[in-house]
C-alpha cells in the first residue's frame, strides 16, 4: 500500500513533443526548437520591461513599494506576465493555453499537496517574516489583509503562469524534464533585491512550485500556495 501511494505521488504525466514542439528554426547555423526558443527570448524580454518599469508613471515609482504602487505594478503584470504570453501561446503557438497549466488538473491532489504546502510554511514564515530584513523590505507594503490579498492574486497567478504556465511546459515539451530547472533561473533572478534568505531560499521553492506543476499539470496550486504566503509575509512584516 505504501509502494502504491509513493507511485501515486511521484509518478508524474509525461509531456511528449507534438511535432509543433519538435519545430526548429534555423538562426545563423544553429537548429534551435521555434517554440522553446519564443518563450526564452519573450520571458526575457517581459521581465527586462517589468525591471525597467516603464510601464508605470514616474508620480507611481516615486512612492516606491508602498501598497498603491504595489498594486499598479501588479496591474502592468496582468497585462505583461498574462496577456502578452497568453497571446503568443494563442496567435503564434496556434495552441490551447489550457494546456500551458490552466486546467485545474489533479486538482484533488494539487489543493490537497497546497495546503500541506501552506501549513508546513506558516510557522517558517512567521519567524523569518519578524527578521529585521524582512521587515525594512516588507513593511512598507502593508496594506488590509484584503488589499494585500487581491493585489498578490493580480501579481502572483500571473507571475505563476508566465514562469511556470507558459515557459516551463513549453520546455517540458521541448527539452524534457530538465525544463523545470531551467524555468526557475528567470524566477530567480526575478527575486534580486529582495532579503538574502528569501532569495536563497527561492531556487528551492520555485523547483517545489514547478514540481507540484508537473506533476499536476496545473499552475492553480502553486498559485494558491505562491499568494497565501507573500500575503503572510506581509502581514507580519507589518505587525
Amino acid at each position: 500500500m505504501l509502494n502504491r501511494a509513493w507511485a501515486a505521488f511521484v509518478d508524474g504525466p509525461s509531456y511528449p513533443a507534438t511535432p509543433a514542439d519538435q519545430r526548429t528554426v534555423r538562426i545563423f547555423g544553429l537548429d534551435l526548437p521555434l517554440r522553446a526558443t519564443t518563450a526564452i527570448v519573450a520571458v526575457t524580454l517581459i521581465l527586462l520591461f517589468d525591471f525597467s518599469r516603464t510601464a508605470i508613471p514616474e508620480e507611481v515609482q516615486a512612492i516606491g513599494r508602498a501598497a498603491s504602487a504595489e498594486r499598479y505594478q501588479a496591474l502592468t503584470r496582468v497585462v505583461l506576465f498574462f496577456l502578452v504570453p497568453m497571446a503568443i501561446v494563442a496567435f503564434a503557438f496556434r495552441d490551447s493555453p489550457l494546456d500551458y497549466g490552466l486546467r485545474p488538473g489533479s486538482w484533488r491532489l494539487g489543493l490537497a499537496l497546497a495546503l500541506v504546502g501552506c501549513a508546513v510554511m506558516t510557522p517558517i514564515v512567521i519567524a523569518v517574516g519578524s527578521n529585521p530584513d524582512f521587515r525594512s523590505y516588507y513593511a512598507v507594503s502593508s496594506a488590509s489583509t484584503g488589499d494585500l490579498l487581491t493585489t498578490n492574486v493580480l501579481d502572483l497567478i500571473p507571475t505563476e503562469f508566465l514562469f511556470r504556465g507558459f515557459l516551463m511546459f513549453t520546455l517540458l515539451r521541448a527539452i524534457g524534464p530538465v525544463g523545470l530547472l531551467v524555468a526557475q533561473l528567470p524566477f530567480v533572478f526575478a527575486h534580486l533585491g529582495k532579503p538574502e534568505i528569501e532569495l536563497f531560499s527561492t531556487l528551492f521553492g520555485g523547483s517545489v512550485f514547478g514540481w507540484l506543476d508537473w506533476r499536476t499539470r496545473s499552475i492553480w496550486w502553486s498559485a494558491l500556495a505562491h499568494v497565501y504566503i507573500l500575503t503572510l509575509v506581509v502581514v507580519v512584516a507589518s505587525s
